[in-house]
């Protein structure tokens, strides 16, 4: 049963470790099951964190559900131009964010089902939370075959990816979150999560790709809707909490004081780019010019998202040694990303008046951003 998460209900249910100044005092006996009203990604990121920062958990575990509108989220320590089609994204308007687990890259919808169980450090246990949601499955559909491996993902019919898993271990409190796929778009999962780019090299975590399948393919009555509440059901009869499902607002800065600021933070380019691994892209590409193809190399070192070495090589008829380290000179400390390192004003900055350069360099242009 639903029933909505008052504000009172907030401030008499959540215990802050910093003491704000709101003081707040949790009278919950046991555990909480929470659900997003919101489907954005940044604000349930951040609802995370919050919990994670915040809350005492010690006896009184979390149970939260969340859903997200088209998205794809990476690991901590992941690298997005290995992992995703930026460009395709960028066109299909799906938002990018990184998360402050590990963990390979996954793709949200509303068809995905997220679920993050919060507990002590000591009481963290991914292998038990996958055996709760597979008896909540079971509960539903008897005949399912849900089977989790021992890289704590879910497996549907011992070949199909159902649910992965990543988690965040604090100094004293911990959470896993982990997906279920129930009617994901599997044509946009599949289209997102290739990424086209040649050349890249990098030391940051890779995702394994893997067979997936939704559990509404296997069973028309397993929606979404459905899940959860059996997830909830089976949460709460294991560790012995009222089964209701609470609504949270995760924008509302009365009951999670500052959480805007964590979404701001979830939001900027600095974290979502700006984290990733060091790596660099050396690649090849050619550009017919008056019915001629010429080979283009570039080599480009970024640290911090951010554009520390670049060598641009063309032929010299085409484009002249000078401008090119002119060029190569002017990209240093600029942003990997073409919708922030403006290639076009580089250009009209190291030659402004050179109408037949300028043609060249659109050219190249084009091809550059295609390897971001």
């Amino acid at each position: 049963m639903l029933i909505p998460f008052s504000l009172k209900n907030c401030f008499q249910l959540l215990c802050n470790h910093i003491v704000p100044a709101a003081g707040f005092k949790n009278t919950a006996k046991s555990g909480l099951i929470l659900q997003s009203l919101s489907n954005d990604v940044y604000q349930n990121l951040a609802i995370e964190d919050w919990i994670h920062d915040h809350i005492n958990l010690e006896g009184k575990p979390i149970l939260f559900l969340w859903r997200n509108s088209p998205s794809v989220v990476i690991g901590r320590h992941q690298n997005p131009w290995q992992e995703c089609n930026l460009n395709l994204m960028r066109e299909e308007g799906i938002k990018l964010a990184r998360r402050r687990s590990g963990g390979g890259t996954v793709y949200h919808d509303m068809g995905n089902i997220n679920v993050t169980f919060f507990t002590t450090k000591t009481k963290y246990d991914r292998m038990e939370n996958l055996k709760l949601i597979m008896r909540a499955l079971n509960a539903v559909q008897p005949q399912l075959d849900v089977q989790a491996t021992k890289r704590f993902d879910l497996l549907l019919d011992g070949q199909f990816k159902i649910s992965g898993t990543a988690s965040k271990i604090g100094r004293t409190t911990a959470y896993h979150h982990c997906t279920l796929l129930c009617s994901t778009d599997r044509t946009a999962l599949s289209s997102v999560l290739k990424s086209p780019y040649q050349g890249i090299k990098s030391n940051a975590t890779t995702s394994i790709p893997s067979a997936v399948k939704n559990l509404l393919e296997k069973d028309p009555t397993l929606t979404c809707e459905v899940l959860m509440s059996a997830i909830a059901a089976e949460y709460a009869a294991y560790h012995q909490v009222d089964n209701h499902i609470n609504l949270i607002n995760p924008a509302d800065e009365m009951v999670f004081p500052g959480i805007n600021s964590k979404v701001k933070e979830l939001q900027s380019w600095e974290w979502i780019y700006g984290r990733t691994p060091k790596f660099n892209v050396n690649t090849t590409f050619s550009v017919l010019y008056e019915q001629t193809h010429l080979e283009i190399k570039v080599f480009i070192d970024i640290k911090n998202g951010r554009i520390e070495i670049c060598d641009i090589q063309a032929p010299d008829h085409w484009l002249p040694l000078e401008i090119r380290d002119r060029l190569n000179s002017s990209f240093i400390g600029s942003k990997f990303c073409p919708t922030e390192t403006t290639l076009t004003n580089i250009l009209l900055r190291t030659c402004p008046e050179d109408c037949n350069l300028h043609s060249k360099w659109s050219i190249l242009c084009e091809k550059i951003k295609g390897i971001m």
